[in-house]
C-alpha cells in the first residue's frame, strides 16, 4: 500500500537533470483565409507563448512537483538561449546551463490556428564533441549537489560522454535514469533505470510478440548493458517495470486522451522525484503511471500537481480516509504555477474555527467563481485575539486538516502570527493577486481588506450571502447548553 504521506516529502527530492534542452515557441492565431501566394493558410498572430522543450521539460515536471531540480545543456548565445533562461527562473529550476558561441539554441516553432498545428519550424545543428566535454565538465562540478540524475536524450549531441557521465554519478552513489534515444542501449550501461518506450525497444532490437518474448528481450538487454530495470511505457497498454527477478504490469489510467505531447518526460520525472522521496521502486513506477494518466488528459505539454496525484491516488485506491495537505511554504509556487496554466485564482479568509453547513456551502459557492480556491485561515495567535482567550476550539493544524480536505478548497495558507499584519489577510492577498476577492456576510464592498489591491490589479471583489441560522459561535452555545 503506497504511504500517501510520504508525498509531504517531496520538497526533499533533489534531481539532476540533463541532456538536451530546447526552447518551444507557440505563435497561436485565427487563420479565415489562403494566401494568394501559395496554397497555404494565413494565420494572423494574436498570441506568442514560449515553453521549457526537452530537457528543460522533464525539469519543469520535477519543479511542479515541488522536487528541486538543476537542469544542465548547451544553449547558444542568443535570444532564444536568453528566453529559456527567463523561463526557467520563472519555473523555479536551477539553471546549470552550458553557453557556446558557434551553435544556435535549439527552438521549435509552432504555427497553431484554432488548436491545429499548421506547421513546424526547427532551428537546431547537432552540438559537438568540444560542446559534451563542457557539458560534462560542467557535471562533474554540479554532481554533489543533488541525489538522483536524470539523463534526457533527444539525440541532439549534449550526451555524446553519456556513459563516463553514468559511471561517475554511480561511483557518487546517486540513482541514475534514462529516457533512451539511442537504439543501442550499451550506451547507457550502468543505468539504474531507463524508460524507453514501446518504439524505442523495438528499435534497439526489444521483442514485443507476447509478454514473455517481451521479458526475456528486457532481460538480456539489461544484462549485457548492465541496468538495473526497465521500465517500458506502452501507450494505451500501460507500463511495465521489469527487473532481474519481477515484472510488475500498470494498466493505463486514462479515460479520454487529449494529447500525449510531453507524457514520457512526466513519467521519468515523477518517477525520479518519487524515488528521491523515499518511495519503493514498484510504488514510484505506479504513480508515475497515474501521473502519465492525468498529463494525457491535458492540451500541450502539461505537469502535474501534487494535488492531483494524490487526489487521483485515492480514487485509484478507493480510498478516501487520508488525504495530501500542500505545505504551506509551497501554496505561494503551487499557485504561480496554476496561474501560468490559464487557470483563474479566488481568495477568502477566516477563522472557520469549527467547520459547519454554513460554511461548507459558503466555500462551494466561492469555488464557483473560478478554477482554484485559496483559503488564508487565521491562526491560533490571531484566532485568540479575535474571538477571546478560550478560542479557537481547534488548533491551526487541525482546521487546516479539515479545510484541505473539502472538494472546494485546493489550498490553506495560515496569517496572522506577524505582528505586522494586524490579524488581515492583506499582505497574503497581495501575494496570492488573485482574481477574485470572495467575503461573506453583510461587508460592503469598500470595507473589505485587500478589495482596493485586487480591483486594482484587474480582479473583482464579491460579497456571498452566508446561511442563516449557521455559525460557530451558535454552534458553541448549543455544546454548551448540552453540558
Amino acid at each position: 500500500m503506497i504511504n500517501l504521506a510520504l508525498l509531504q516529502q517531496l520538497s526533499k527530492a533533489s534531481v539532476l537533470v540533463v541532456g538536451d534542452v530546447m526552447l518551444d515557441r507557440y505563435f497561436n492565431g485565427d487563420s479565415q483565409r489562403i494566401s494568394p501566394e501559395a496554397p497555404v493558410p494565413v494565420v494572423k498572430i494574436s498570441k506568442i507563448e514560449d515553453k521549457a522543450g526537452g530537457a528543460a521539460n522533464v525539469a519543469r515536471n520535477i519543479a511542479h512537483l515541488d522536487g528541486k531540480v538543476g537542469l544542465l545543456g548547451i544553449i547558444g548565445q542568443d535570444s532564444a538561449g536568453d528566453s529559456l533562461l527567463q523561463l526557467l527562473e520563472s519555473e523555479h529550476i536551477e539553471s546549470q546551463l552550458v553557453r557556446q558561441h558557434s551553435r544556435p539554441t535549439i527552438a521549435k516553432m509552432r504555427v497553431v490556428s484554432r488548436q491545429q498545428q499548421i506547421v513546424r519550424l526547427d532551428q537546431e545543428e547537432s552540438f559537438s564533441a568540444d560542446d559534451a566535454t563542457a557539458l560534462a565538465e560542467k557535471f562533474a562540478a554540479v554532481l554533489p549537489l543533488y541525489d538522483v540524475v536524470v539523463f534526457s536524450d533527444y539525440a541532439k549531441g549534449s550526451l555524446q560522454q553519456v556513459q563516463a557521465m553514468i559511471r561517475q554519478a554511480k561511483a557518487a552513489g546517486k540513482t541514475v535514469l534514462v529516457d533512451p534515444k539511442q537504439a543501442d542501449l550499451t550506451v547507457y550501461a550502468g543505468a539504474d533505470i531507463i524508460t524507453p518506450n514501446l518504439a524505442e525497444f523495438r528499435l534497439a532490437g526489444g521483442q514485443s510478440g507476447s509478454e514473455q518474448q517481451m521479458l526475456e528481450s528486457a532481460r538480456a538487454f539489461m544484462q549485457k548493458a548492465e541496468l538495473g530495470a526497465i521500465l517500458l511505457t506502452r501507450s494505451e497498454q500501460g507500463m511495465s517495470l521489469i527487473t532481474a527477478s519481477e515484472h510488475h504490469h500498470f494498466p493505463a489510467q486514462v479515460l479520454e486522451v487529449s494529447d500525449v505531447t510531453g507524457a514520457g518526460d512526466t513519467v521519468i520525472a515523477t518517477l525520479a522525484v518519487m524515488l528521491s522521496a523515499g518511495f519503493s521502486l514498484p510504488e514510484a513506477t505506479e504513480l508515475s503511471n497515474l501521473a502519465a494518466g492525468i498529463v494525457v488528459g491535458k492540451v500541450g505539454a502539461a505537469t502535474v500537481s501534487p494535488e492531483e496525484l494524490a487526489q487521483k491516488l485515492n480514487k485509484h485506491l478507493f480510498r478516501q480516509g487520508e488525504h495530501y495537505q500542500t505545505p504551506y511554504d509551497k501554496v505561494l509556487q503551487h499557485i504561480e504555477f496554476a496561474k501560468k496554466a490559464g487557470e483563474r485564482i479566488v481568495f477568502t479568509n477566516g477563522c472557520f474555527d469549527i467547520l459547519h453547513a454554513g460554511h461548507v456551502r459558503y466555500l462551494a459557492q466561492a469555488k464557483a467563481l473560478g478554477d482554484r480556491l485559496v483559503v488564508g485561515l487565521n491562526s491560533d495567535a490571531s484566532v485568540a485575539r479575535l474571538k477571546g482567550p478560550q478560542r479557537p476550539i481547534n488548533s491551526l493544524e487541525d482546521r487546516a486538516t479539515v479545510l484541505s480536505s473539502l472538494a472546494s478548497v485546493d489550498w490553506v495558507v495560515p496569517f496572522g502570527d506577524n505582528a505586522a499584519e494586524n490579524d488581515t489577510p492583506l499582505h497574503l492577498i497581495q501575494q496570492v493577486k488573485p482574481d477574485v476577492l470572495v467575503k461573506g456576510g453583510d461587508y460592503s464592498i469598500d470595507t473589505i481588506v485587500g478589495a482596493d489591491f485586487v480591483l486594482q490589479n484587474g480582479g473583482e471583489v464579491q460579497v456571498l450571502t452566508f446561511v442563516d441560522g449557521r455559525s460557530t459561535s451558535k454552534v458553541i452555545r448549543k455544546i454548551q447548553d448540552l453540558s
